[in-house]
Order: C-alpha cells, then sequence, then structure tokens
C-alpha cells in the first residue's frame, strides 16, 4: 500500500543548521505541507539543543518571558534530585524542563524529494505560551492566507494550541491561543461547512485519562465552540493508546477524510484514516480497521524515540496522496499511496 521514497529519509538533522551557535539540530520532524508558488513547501519543526561541552552539567535552552529572549540553564549532572532518564526531559523536584526547544523553517523543493532549507527560523518561541518551544505545525490554505496552528509548550500554561497566518512564509502574524490547556493536534478543515469552519483538536484529561479526537466550530477561526467528542481510542485494536488528528482533512467522494495518528499502549504509532459526513463533520461515517502506514524502516523503528511514523500534512495529486512525515521523531520521511488504497481500510 505505501511505497516510501529510496532517498529516505529526505530530510535528517545534518541537513538543518543551528539557529545558533551554540545549538546543535538534534530532530528534524513533523512538518506542515502545502503547494507555494508551484512548489512544494515544509514548515520543519526543527529540534535543538544546548551543545555539551562539560560532562558535570545538562543544559536546556528556554525563552524568558522577562528577558524577552531564549537564555540556557545549567544543571550538575550529579545531583541526585534530578531525574536525566528520559531523554526528552530534566525532571527537578520543582518543574520540568525539555531538553531541546523546537522552531520552524520553511523548506522548498521542486520535485518534492530535494529540498533547500532555509538557515533561519521563520517562528520561533516568543512569549509565556511557548517558553518551552512550538511545535507540530498544520497548514491551512484558505483563500489567499495561510493558517498555520502548532502546539505551544510552557511549564505555567501547559500545551495550548496557537494560530499564526501568512500570505509568503516570510512574514507571520500571531493570532494568539485559539484552544487551552492541554489540547493539540488540531486540523483546520480548507472549506466552510454550512456557513461555519471546522477544525479537529485533542483534548486531554489527565484525571481521566481521554485522549479523544474531538470537532469544533468557529465563525472567525478565532473563537471556537460546540465542541463534540468525535471518536476514541479502541480497546484490543492498534489505536488503543491514544490517537490524534494529522493531516489537514481534504474532500473525497462521500466526505471528508482525516488521516490520523494513532497509538498502541507500546506507543508504537501508526497512520490510519477517518471518514466524516461531508455536511456534517461530527458525524463519522466510517474508520480504518487497520493502519494503512506503520513503523518499518529503519528510520521510523530506531532514533529519538522510536517505533513511530507521525504526519502533519499531505499532499493529495491526481489520486495519489504524498505522505511527509516524521520518522522515529527524528527525521522526515516521504511516501505515497493511492487513495483507493487507504480508502480500502474504511469500514
Amino acid at each position: 500500500m505505501i511505497t516510501r521514497c529510496p532517498e529516505n529519509p529526505i530530510i535528517a538533522p545534518k541537513d538543518v543548521k543551528p539557529s545558533r551557535p551554540e545549538f546543535e539540530v538534534v530532530c528534524v520532524f513533523n512538518c506542515g505541507v502545502t503547494r507555494y508558488e508551484g512548489d512544494v513547501l515544509l514548515l520543519l519543526r526543527v529540534a535543538e539543543r544546548v551543545k555539551a561541552t562539560d560532562p558535570a552539567i545538562c543544559s536546556v535552552p528556554l525563552f524568558d518571558v522577562e528577558q524577552g529572549k531564549v537564555i540556557i540553564k545549567d544543571f550538575p549532572t550529579d545531583d541526585p534530585t534530578i531525574d536525566y532518564s528520559d531523554s526528552r526531559y530534566v525532571y527537578t523536584k520543582d518543574r520540568i524542563y525539555l531538553s531541546s526547544m523546537s522552531n520552524f523553517r520553511v523548506a522548498r523543493s521542486k520535485d518534492g524529494v530535494h529540498f533547500e532549507i532555509e538557515d533561519k527560523p521563520v517562528l520561533e518561541p516568543a512569549n509565556e505560551y511557548e517558553m518551552y518551544g512550538i511545535e507540530d505545525p498544520r497548514i491551512t490554505l484558505i483563500g489567499d492566507t495561510y493558517y498555520v496552528n502548532y502546539s505551544a509548550c510552557s511549564v505555567t500554561t501547559g500545551v495550548t494550541t496557537s494560530l499564526a497566518t501568512t500570505k509568503d512564509f516570510v512574514t507571520f502574524e500571531r493570532q494568539g491561543v485559539i484552544f487551552p490547556p492541554d489540547n493539540k493536534d488540531v486540523a483546520i478543515f480548507p472549506d466552510k461547512v454550512g456557513g461555519k469552519y471546522y477544525a479537529l483538536h485533542r483534548p486531554i484529561s489527565y484525571e481521566y485519562k481521554t485522549k479523544d479526537i474531538w470537532v469544533a466550530e468557529s465563525p472567525d477561526l478565532v473563537c471556537w465552540g460546540n465542541h463534540k467528542r468525535l471518536i476514541s481510542a479502541r480497546p484490543g485494536m492498534w489505536d488503543n493508546g491514544r490517537i490524534g488528528c494529522s493531516a489537514v482533512p481534504f474532500r473525497v467522494d462521500g466526505g471528508w477524510l482525516e488521516l490520523y495518528h494513532g497509538a498502541s499502549v507500546e506507543n508504537r504509532y501508526c497512520l490510519g484514516a477517518l471518514l466524516l459526513d461531508e455536511n456534517d463533520p461530527s458525524k463519522v461515517l466510517a474508520r480504518g480497521e487497520k493502519p494503512f502506514m506503520e513503523p518499518e524502516a529503519d528510520y521510523e523503528v530506531n532514533g529519538f524515540f522510536g517505533n513511530v511514523v507521525f504526519n502533519c500534512g499531505v499532499l493529495v495529486e491526481d489520486g495519489t496522496v504524498k505522505i511527509y512525515y516524521g520518522g522515529a521523531d527524528t527525521v522526515v520521511g516521504y511516501a505515497e499511496a493511492a487513495l483507493e488504497d487507504i480508502m480500502s481500510t474504511l469500514k
């Protein structure tokens, strides 16, 4: 069903320049995708960490609100009260820090495989909602404006979803937080339905441990309401651990197709399909009984966080779904699938 590009991974950390001399790029993944001026344009999530120069010190980057800039905070590695067991985090007795910080870079390609990557971020942490970085952009084109929603991470506010707009991928205007904490995996529909904008989102209940996909409506893409739960994780199936939307939904015969990610309780991330009603996206018509893409290649199985294929956008052209995805939270891969093959997984 899936044809992987023989040149995969098409973008790796070595292909991206650090934004600061003291940083190194550790991961590039989970990119938003669109067409712009005829090119394939990726909005890459680039994760950077502070270069290790002293084994006695662990340094983490974060945006300092009072100083209005990114700073570096140091911790002694021999402090028994600090937990370094998870490479993604530094756990102190007072708070959790991320070991890396993400920003967004633009990459352009004529052929969809070989990309020119800009050296400087087009969006990077800039306020209290983004103290720990910005993650997982998704791009929705409405009219002549590109709407970019992304996860904003902060110790003070949790994980919120923010929105930025652009017409040229050079200048961006932040529209603020559109979904409060903890909420991520937001995908905005590219057309109005019944005079309203729609979005999929994934709120988290830490009290009851639910991580379901919801749908919401908006008159203006900023104020969202009429929230409804759409689907949940399914016990005993490939997506029994957690789920979240991945690609921006797109029209197919019979409705809207959403390509979503699902993880097992063992944290194996796969991609599946979900068909929603054309006139009422809160109605589920069909759902993938099995994933159409699973982590199988070495760069999907092994990496910063292994056994992961994670997608934030696709191009659908001439019956082919062109998938740009994160492999093992480390690299960008490219794959293609026939739309009819993906539809065949629905039940």
